[in-house]
């Protein structure tokens, strides 16, 4: 996705060093100052000045012996900062776990970040260990998933034309029939209040939208573990959504009028 253009309230270089965090993806442990370049389309002058400032501030690690950069624990205590400071999650973290330690379910929060959702909590009721690492800050594409899709279909019409262009930008395989799903997402969402989604394999999810306290909204999901027989039963679930949905909300109007 293409930075966006800088307007006189901006500060052209705290944006782009905020591109340069944001290369840094779960598994890309160091990156050099020509990965960062190819990733972000900045100069690489530009990106050499911006790591050494960001080594400086203390939010970037360098290894001389690989010529690389690595995230600093700075970053780690922000993610902290946000988790425990966010009045949602503390909110939604116990009525999520009670939700799924009742119904045997994978339930999920989470938000759009460009062209991703970012999970804001993450209960895995599942025996499998490698399902288990889906957590609190863990990212999933926005088109293929229901919290994605749930999400799109919230936005105002010429703010979801606009995001449905730029996917359509990233030549995503087999996009068209994405964009035909998306679009029976959005009819769902409209007519039933959910939309459903197989985005891993044995695996399904129902999801809806829950307003925020600054009005905005995040994507509420149940999903079945790997192992479990419920794939093609995912929409049975809706009461049980919707009765998750509706508590959490009532929590948090409950909290905005104190």
């Amino acid at each position: 996705m293409e930075l966006a253009k800088p307007s006189s309230k901006t500060n052209r270089s705290l944006i782009r060093g905020i591109e340069i965090l944001r290369c840094f993806k779960p598994g890309m442990g160091l990156l050099g100052n020509s990965e960062i370049a190819e990733r972000t389309g900045l100069p690489p002058s530009t990106i050499s000045r911006l790591t050494q400032t960001l080594v400086l501030s203390g939010f970037l690690e360098h290894d001389p012996s690989r010529q690389a950069y690595r995230l600093a624990p700075t970053v780690l205590c922000l993610s902290h900062a946000f988790k425990t400071g966010s009045a949602e999650i503390k909110i939604a973290e116990p009525l999520m776990r009670k939700a799924s330690e009742k119904l045997k379910l994978n339930v999920g929060l989470a938000v759009a970040d460009r062209l991703e959702m970012v999970y804001l909590e993450s209960i895995r009721y599942t025996k499998n260990i490698a399902l288990r690492t889906v957590a609190a800050g863990q990212r999933v594409p926005i088109e293929r998933t229901s919290l994605g899709r749930a999400w799109i279909a919230k936005l105002d019409p010429d703010s979801r034309t606009q995001i449905l262009l730029e996917l359509k930008k990233q030549k995503i395989k087999n996009w068209a029939q994405i964009e035909q799903e998306i679009h029976e997402a959005i009819e769902s969402m409209s007519e039933k209040g959910y939309c459903v989604a197989n985005w891993l394999p044995e695996i399904s999810a129902i999801s809806t939208s829950v307003q925020l306290l600054n009005g905005s909204y995040a994507s509420l999901n149940l999903s079945t573990p790997a192992e479990s027989k419920l794939v093609d039963h995912s929409e049975n679930y809706s009461p049980a959504l919707f009765e998750l949905k509706n508590k959490i909300e009532f929590e948090l109007h409950k909290l905005k009028l104190s």
